[in-house]
């Protein structure tokens, strides 16, 4: 799977990601990864503790619970009530809004997360828009086999993880209430409705 064809400047904004062939491993060793540009890469423009890493020029609002392994970046905004989780980087110019949940992700610059989204294991390309209360669901409650499955180029993709939400390419758009389902892949410039629920494999 070609990550660069969904989203075009992941490898040069994280050179880490370089190395695994499929996004989920990406996800899956998320942890890791940051510890590692945290160490190496991050120079002292970022005020790092406990395992937190925040650039100067960012804004983390009020009651924002951000938890170990989070990379803030460069004039990013952190509204009131969201909470960061599991391993998150977020890029430049990125706006999370108020009570959103964003656990072991990935969100690449310029991109907005509106206020009463979740965003779980999932990467969001660079200017993509999502609208209020939509879901990256990352989890089959409902099946007793719960390993996600992907479709890429036609053909379907067995990830073997039972936790991966989707992939968002470049300056997609994701309306309001929408739900993608785990393991879904989105094109660059994709534009979901208002209530949609994507599911890829049925």
């Amino acid at each position: 799977m070609n990550l660069p064809s969904y989203i075009k400047n992941c490898y040069s904004e994280i050179p880490n990601l370089l190395g695994y062939e499929y996004p989920w491993e990406i996800i899956i060793h998320l942890n890791q990864i940051i510890e590692s540009i945290r160490h190496k890469l991050l120079d002292s423009e970022f005020n790092i503790k406990n395992g937190i890493a925040i650039h100067k020029s960012a804004i983390v609002e009020n009651n924002v619970t951000l938890k170990e392994n989070t990379i803030i970046g460069e004039n990013s905004i952190i509204k009131s009530g969201a909470y960061i989780r599991g391993g998150v980087y977020i890029g430049k110019g990125v706006n999370i809004g108020a009570n959103s949940e964003i656990k072991q992700s990935i969100i690449f610059n310029n991109s907005r997360i509106a206020h009463l989204n979740y965003v779980g294991n999932s990467m969001i390309g660079e200017d993509v828009n999502l609208e209020a209360g939509s879901v990256l669901a990352n989890h089959f409650n409902e099946y007793k086999n719960k390993k996600i499955k992907v479709l890429v180029n036609g053909e379907i993709l067995e990830t073997n993880v039972t936790k991966f939400g989707s992939i968002v390419g470049d300056e997609s758009r994701i309306g309001a209430n929408a739900v993608l389902n785990p393991g879904t892949i989105l094109n660059k410039n994709s534009i979901i409705g208002r209530l949609v629920h994507v599911d890829q494999l049925r």
